[in-house]
Parts: structure tokens; sequence; C-alpha cells
């Protein structure tokens, strides 16, 4: 492929990706910002209690017959 054509095509890819940036950025605007208690927070932090009570549980001895 030509060098010009290969930046050419390099440049239109670059307009494109920033025109998705910016209106993924004014939606998020739109929303509003987001609670630090949103669903995917509170779910990052129930997953990691739930690991630390499991490290934390006591085990049971068991016997080997």
């Amino acid at each position: 492929m030509h060098p010009e054509t290969r930046l050419a095509l390099h440049r239109v890819r670059v307009a494109d990706l920033r025109a998705e940036a910016d209106a993924h950025r004014l939606a998020g605007a739109a929303r509003g910002r987001r609670t630090p208690h949103d669903l995917r927070g509170r779910l990052g932090w129930t997953l990691v209690e739930v690991g630390l009570r499991l490290v934390t549980a006591p085990r049971a001895a068991t016997t080997v017959p």
C-alpha cells in the first residue's frame, strides 16, 4: 500500500475514533455522574467481602482413612 494512502486511511480512522469518543463522553455527561454505589462497585466490593470471608473462615479438621 502506498504510504500516502495508508496515512490518509489512518487520518480517517482517527477522526472516526475521536468522533465516537466525543459522542460517548457527551452521552456520559447527559446521564450524569455515577455514584460510587452503582451496581458494578457494589458487586466488586461484595466479591471482595466474600473472598475475605473464605480466606479467614476456620476450616474443620478432616481425617484421612
